[in-house]
This record gives structure tokens, C-alpha cells and sequence, in this order.
């Protein structure tokens, strides 16, 4: 059985109805076609064109239906094309020719555009989970250290001192701006495709503003051409992926250098981390490289779904079947890394010791200089005194707060009253204004980034 063989007296060859089929995946929409199935039956009985009698067969036919889905006992048949075909035919053994009048005024086309909008709206809410449980997990470690000092660093070069839960949520953020992202995607999402036919609208007084509600959509699509080929959720959602990709791959990147012997930061606890099948004593942070990998994936996704739609024609093409397998996949991606990430997080062991025996006395160079400013040096001037002074502890060997009497004053400066300016403590204290790393304005950061993570979650 296929849905479109009225003209043909051939089967398709078997190798292109294997290239042709979309079953192997879109069997992930049976839940949404099986709904949007119902929604449409009640829609052809509001407008006369099924009978309260017929209306209700077909209702009951798809409620058995949707319980063989979900009771994993649905079988699927060697002629089913796609699920749409599938739930069909399985209608047809249920209710007999009654359910030929289903697909009235019905396309594919804003059939499966339909389901494949449905699917995403409601995986928006699992993501969104996903990503307030790795927020929870820094927000949490972010507390537990805002006076733990570790070395900030520019260029992957020590710059300045910052406290741990400053950089904690340095990562928190851009998590909270991919939730808003995806957020503000149900809006275009929420647009119903169903009731526009193939492309030319249906010539059947449909109430689609009722289907639309019924189905939980904001609103009909206005143009029934643009609506069964357009694919900008899709795309869009592969963005949002993409970019999270990319936060989740930058907290990687720096777990696996945190991690390393050379830095010593963090532990991994064992239940995540991997070994070596040849040097016994490795403790390989692989989870955090494979999220960044993973990526590099996304973006892929993203790329080739954007290659696909450029060059298509107005309304339909079949080139729109590659449309789904990346959305799936990608969520399928984030899904299982976000908490995997928010475990290793949670029970890693952190070394403030090593973190702060990494903070090296040239890291407060640019206090030294602000020391110089607040006794009325000028910026510019200061900073080249710190400068010169960076240099001559350098080629003494020394650190910088170790340059003699001498030292300072052939720089002009007195060597008393800059001992104090060394102390990292003191230097990550001054950083109070908003968005600094000082103990207080982190703490302020917490209370705002807890109000966020509540707001998002509907609390």
C-alpha cells in the first residue's frame, strides 16, 4: 500500500524505494501523526465531512492505534513507506474503507510538516531540562567557591587572579542564553502547517485557527505555499544545537586542560573518566572530549541542512525528507551529553592549593599599575613603570614582588608601599562592580543567575 499509486502500474524498483522511504526514521513521528490524525478527523466532522458515527470509528481506530505505540506492540508492514503510510494502513485493517476519508483535504506535505513541528515543540522542554540540570550543577559548585582563587587566563596565557565560581559561571551564562534561544524558537515553531494542502490550500471549510489550538499551535500558517516547505524551525534548531555544541565544547576544552598533570585543578571522580588499554596509570578526561568532538558534529548538522534548503524551489520538494534526521540526531546529541557533563562536574574533586599556587605574583602586574593610577599616575605612564618593572624581575629571576629597594627606585618607585598590591586576595576583592569577580559582586551573580535559571523553568 503507498498513499500516491493511483497512476502507476509498476512497483517502484526496490532500490529506489529503499532511497525513496523515509520510514527507518520518521517512525519517531507516530505519536504526533497518530495526534494530528485525530485533530484532523475532529476538524473533517466539524466541517460535514465525516459523521458523528464515522468521526468516532476513526477516533477509536487511532486511540488503538496510539496504544500499540506506546505499548511497544505496533507492527510495522515491508510496504510502509513512511509512518504516515503506516498509520493508515493500520487504520484501513481497523475501520475498513472509512479510513480512505481521513487523508480529505490532506497532503503529506502539511502532514508531515505538521508532525515534524509537533516533534519539536515538544522536545524544546526535555532540552531545556537537560541544560537547567548543568546550570543547577555550577550554580551549585559556584557556591561552594567564591573564595577559591585560581589564575584567569587570556590567550590560555595566566593573566589575572579570579575566583573559581567566577569562572564556574562564565560557563553558566552562555547555557542560559542557548535556553533562551531555544525559548524564543517555539514561537516560529508554533505555526500550523495542517489544513494547507499540498501547497495550494484545501477546498474544505476547515476552521484551521480551531486545528490550530486543538493541536496546541499558536496560530495557522498565513500562506499555504511558504507553509508546507518551510523549514526555518528546523534550521533554526540546528543553530541553537550548534551554538550549545559550542559552549558545552569551550567547558570541555578547559576540563581537559584543568585535568591535566600539568595544572592539577580538578580530579575527575572514576565514574567518569576513562582508562588506556596499554599505560595503566592514565585517567583520560575522554567524556569531556567526546562533547567536544561532538560539536564539531552540530555544526555539521546545521551546515548541511542549511546546503540543502538554498537552492530548492517555492513549496515542496522531497530534498526537505533530509530535514528530520539532523533535528533528531542533534537532540539526541544534547540529550545524552548535558548530563553526563553535569555528573562529571558534580563529583569531580577540586585542588584550591594547586589553583593557587598557580597564581603567579606577575598576575597582579595590573593592580600594580591601578596602585600607581590612584596616586595620580597617569594610566599610560603607569602601565609602562609596571612594564619596565615586569621586565627587570624577569631577567633577575625572580617574581615580581621579590624586585629589591633598588629595583623600585631606579623605577621611582617606593618598595613599601607596594608589598600589599601582591596579595591575590586583595586583587580579586577590588573587582566589586557588576560582573566582577569579587567574593560580593559573585555572590550578587548567584542570586541573579538562580532568579534566571527559576524564570526559564516557569517557577
Amino acid at each position: 500500500m503507498t498513499l500516491w499509486g493511483g497512476r502507476f502500474d509498476a512497483k517502484l524498483d526496490p532500490a529506489a524505494w529503499a532511497l525513496n522511504a523515509s520510514l527507518p526514521f520518521d517512525r519517531r513521528l507516530a505519536a504526533q501523526d497518530v495526534g494530528g490524525s485525530q485533530a484532523w478527523a475532529a476538524a473533517l466532522r466539524d466541517a460535514g465531512l465525516l459523521s458523528a458515527a464515522e468521526y468516532q470509528q476513526i477516533a477509536s481506530g487511532l486511540e488503538a492505534i496510539a496504544a500499540e505505540f506506546d505499548g511497544g506492540t505496533f507492527v510495522f508492514a515491508e510496504g510502509d513507506e513512511d509512518i504516515h503510510t503506516a498509520v493508515e494502513r493500520r487504520l484501513g485493517e481497523r475501520t475498513g474503507a472509512l479510513a480512505g476519508k481521513l487523508h480529505t483535504g490532506r497532503s503529506r506535505n502539511d502532514q508531515v510538516a505538521t508532525d515534524f513541528r509537533m516533534w519539536v515543540l515538544e522536545a524544546l522542554p526535555a532540552l531545556d531540562e537537560a541544560l537547567c540540570g548543568l546550570q543547577s550543577t555550577l550554580l551549585d559548585l559556584a557556591e561552594a567557591h567564591t573564595a577559591t582563587l585560581m589564575p584567569g587566563y587570556t590567550h590560555l596565557q595566566r593573566a589575572q587572579p579570579v575566583t573559581l565560581a567566577h569562572w564556574l559561571l562564565s560557563h553558566f551564562w552562555p547555557l542560559q542564553r542557548d535556553r533562551e534561544r531555544l525559548a524564543d524558537l517555539r514561537q516560529r515553531t508554533a505555526v500550523l502547517p495542517l489544513g494547507c494542502g499540498a501547497l495550494a490550500g484545501t477546498a474544505f471549510p476547515i476552521d484551521r485557527t480551531a486545528l490550530a489550538e486543538a493541536l496546541g499551535f499558536d496560530e495557522p500558517a498565513p500562506n499555504s505555499i511558504d507553509a508546507v516547505s518551510d523549514r526555518d524551525f528546523a534550521a533554526e534548531f540546528l543553530f541553537c544545537s550548534a551554538l550549545c555544541g559550542i559552549h558545552l565544547s569551550r567547558l570541555s576544552e578547559s576540563m581537559v586542560l584543568f585535568t591535566t598533570a600539568e595544572f592539577g585543578f580538578f580530579e575527575l571522580s572514576d565514574a567518569y573518566a576513562t582508562g588506556s588499554s596499554l599505560m595503566p596509570q592514565k585517567k583520560n578526561p575522554d567524556l569531556f572530549e567526546l562533547a567536544r568532538g561532538k560539536s564539531g558534529s552540530l555544526t555539521g548538522l546545521l551546515t548541511g541542512l542549511l546546503v540543502t534548503l538554498k537552492g530548492l524551489p517555492s513549496s515542496y520538494d522531497k530534498d526537505l525528507q533530509e530535514d528530520k534526521l539532523p533535528v533528531f540526531t542533534a537532540a539526541d546529541t544534547l540529550r545524552t551529553i548535558l548530563p553526563v557533563l553535569a555528573g562529571a562536574l558534580r563529583t569531580m574533586t577540586v585542588h584550591p592549593e594547586r589553583m593557587r599556587t598557580a597564581i603567579d605574583p606577575t598576575l597582579m602586574a595590573t593592580d600594580l599599575a591601578e596602585h600607581l593610577v590612584r596616586k595620580g599616575v597617569p594610566f599610560r605612564e603607569a602601565h609602562g613603570l609596571t612594564g619596565q618593572a615586569v621586565r627587570a624581575a624577569a631577567e633577575k629571576g625572580c617574581g615580581l614582588d621579590q624586585l629589591c629597594q633598588a629595583d623600585w627606585q631606579a623605577l621611582g618607585l617606593l618598595e613599601a608601599d607596594l608589598l600589599p598590591v601582591f596579595d591575590p586576595l586583595a586583587s580579586v576583592e577590588k573587582k566589586s562592580a557588576i560582573g566582577g569577580t569579587a567574593p560580593q559582586a559573585v555572590l550578587e551573580q548567584i542570586q541573579n543567575a538562580k532568579i534566571k535559571l527559576r524564570k526559564g523553568k516557569g517557577e
